[in-house]
């Protein structure tokens, strides 16, 4: 399945920048620690996208894909750091979006 993929992948990676981050630091980042590069990551597609909409002057919005895919990806390890299934949990989201938003326009 693509998403079990997407997350072996996700925290493969994820664990080849622990032992970097062993290797320079003496320890790997906590989930804290994640968080708050996760959330960096989101400033900086805010920024992006105020560049791309001609709104910030950066001259970086080639960098906004891999920004946001970045983030995707913090997202991903958060959730399974806490014993949360990304993919269940985007799920569940959408689905209550959707009886909130979408079903109730057919009445």
């Amino acid at each position: 399945m693509l998403e079990d993929k997407t997350t072996e992948r996700a925290m493969a990676i994820r664990k080849a920048y622990h032992q970097l981050e062993e290797t320079y630091h003496a320890a790997s980042w906590s989930i804290e620690e994640d968080a708050l590069a996760f959330l960096t990551d989101a400033a900086l597609v805010g920024r992006l996208v105020m560049s791309q909409e001609n709104r910030w002057p950066s001259k970086s919005e080639e960098q906004l894909p891999h920004k946001i895919a970045e983030s995707f990806w913090w997202l991903i390890v958060l959730a399974k750091r806490m014993d949360i299934d990304p993919h269940q949990a985007l799920d569940t989201f959408l689905k209550e979006k959707e009886a909130l938003l979408l079903d109730k326009k057919s009445d």
